[in-house]
């Protein structure tokens, strides 16, 4: 089926990285098609990379070309509920995404994976397993690199992170695993409500061989409507894809087989055991020899800023978690700590009215120095009887330094803000990441 006969001019809506990979496969794969540019902004990103025989009209929409398009190939960033999108859709005009560009050329095996938190931790994972057990991986989509210019790799296998912005605009993705994760409300400036939200997400079912679904999440089931899909789950019972107690340990276990022991892992925190769980599994249904692989998830420190050991010294363990920009993410990497030491925790910033209170009850059951900084750090002090107050985060880890011992944690996960010290929470990841390996060798000693 040729989905581009007939197509003679294309519209691309929305430019920056995405919008560039669109200009660029079409012009390479389908060259008779003209193409042209709207994005609303008046200086979009991107555009000093634009081919210049490609028009761009930018600042607002341009109607008449919208109506003169073929298809119309919409950032993930525009709703399809917007007014000239919208009319576009009414008079008949094809409104797809980049993945859905992707899905008709493709021919090769994809794993896709989605979900409202975790999915890039897995995605990456999964592409870093797979490349260990021998294939040519292609990772991307909504982390990293565009799916579209992941096509010039000529990979064994594509693994994709998707949005539910980018499952809007796809229907033709044929994945030999879908999986969706979890689901917690977001995005409700774009959806009617969670019912709406989880229906873009389970979008990622359609043309699966198997739907991988969190246990303890229902919400993640594919609907009936996907009755011919195989199901496969995970979770942190020792059911199917699993984790189980052996001799007191917690291992990953694969439909009662030990896998690895999660204090194997160099991930940090009970989330990321799952995480490594399912990047398990989606090879495995992948048919992909995982256990070529154990080395590679053991060694795995995972994303920039998301639970990444940045230093590890004299037995203490330094995590940048500086993705942890409210209380729920700050929860996650807490949740399932198993130290012999004490957790030195970093929390503050700007809390954005926050309410803290609910980090109470899991700082009670560990070992805990509870280090105070920024603009809100007077908010976290009551939530534990070992609160030190800092201004910055050197302060912090300069005063503390002297006191760690074998076994101790120092993580940054600072349930706010970084705007009242740091461009940014990379910036601040940055930052913390420095000094721990400054301090880290002064540690212990």
């Amino acid at each position: 089926m040729n989905r581009w006969q007939g197509v003679k001019q294309v519209i691309v809506a929305g430019l920056g990285i995405t919008g560039l990979s669109v200009v660029k496969y079409i012009r390479e794969n389908h060259p008779t098609v003209e193409i042209k540019v709207i994005d609303t902004r008046a200086n979009p990103p991107g555009q000093d990379a634009l081919p210049s025989e490609v028009e761009l009209f930018s600042g607002g929409w341009n109607g008449d070309w919208l109506a003169q398009a073929d298809l119309i190939v919409c950032n993930p960033g525009i709703a399809l509920a917007t007014p000239e999108i919208a009319s576009a859709k009414q008079q008949g005009i094809r409104v797809v995404g980049d993945i859905e560009l992707f899905a008709w050329h493709n021919e090769k095996p994809v794993i896709a994976i989605t979900g409202s938190n975790g999915k890039s931790t897995v995605t990456d994972l999964t592409g870093v397993m797979a490349k260990a057990a021998g294939l040519v991986v292609g990772v991307g989509g909504n982390i990293g690199v565009p799916a579209l210019d992941l096509l010039s790799l000529e990979a064994d296998l594509y693994v994709l992170e998707l949005s539910s912005f980018q499952l809007e605009t796809t229907d033709s993705l044929n994945t030999q695993v879908s999986a969706f994760l979890n689901l917690s409300e977001d995005h409700m400036d774009r959806y009617q409500g969670m019912d709406d939200y989880a229906l873009a997400k389970k979008r990622i079912f359609c043309h699966a061989k198997y739907a991988l679904v969190n246990r303890d999440d229902k919400q993640t089931y594919p609907d009936g409507e996907h009755h011919d899909i195989q199901l496969a789950t995970f979770g942190f019972n020792n059911r199917e894809f699993g984790m189980g107690s052996i001799d007191g340990q917690t291992w990953l276990m694969d439909h009662g087989c030990p896998v690895i022991a999660a204090e194997e892992l160099s991930l940090v925190g009970r989330h990321n055991w799952s995480n490594a769980l399912v990047a398990i599994a989606l090879l495995k249904l992948s048919q992909i020899d995982y256990k070529k692989a154990l080395l590679a998830l053991k060694n795995y420190t995972g994303l920039t800023h998301r639970c990444q050991v940045v230093a590890k010294y004299n037995d203490i363990t330094w995590v940048n978690d500086s993705k942890a920009t409210n209380v729920a993410s700050t929860l996650a990497a807490l949740s399932g700590l198993s130290l012999t030491g004490r957790l030195y925790l970093l929390v503050g910033g700007v809390g954005k009215g926050a309410d803290f209170s609910e980090l109470q009850e899991p700082l009670t059951s560990l070992n805990v120095q509870l280090c105070c900084f920024g603009e809100d750090a007077a908010q976290f002090m009551p939530l534990h009887s070992n609160s030190v107050e800092f201004s910055t985060i050197e302060q912090a880890l300069k005063t503390i330094t002297p006191q760690l011992s074998s076994g101790d944690m120092v993580m940054l996960s600072p349930a706010c803000a970084s705007f009242d010290q740091f461009a940014n929470f990379m910036a601040r990841g940055d930052h913390f990441t420095q000094l721990a390996q400054e301090y880290s060798l002064k540690a212990g000693n």
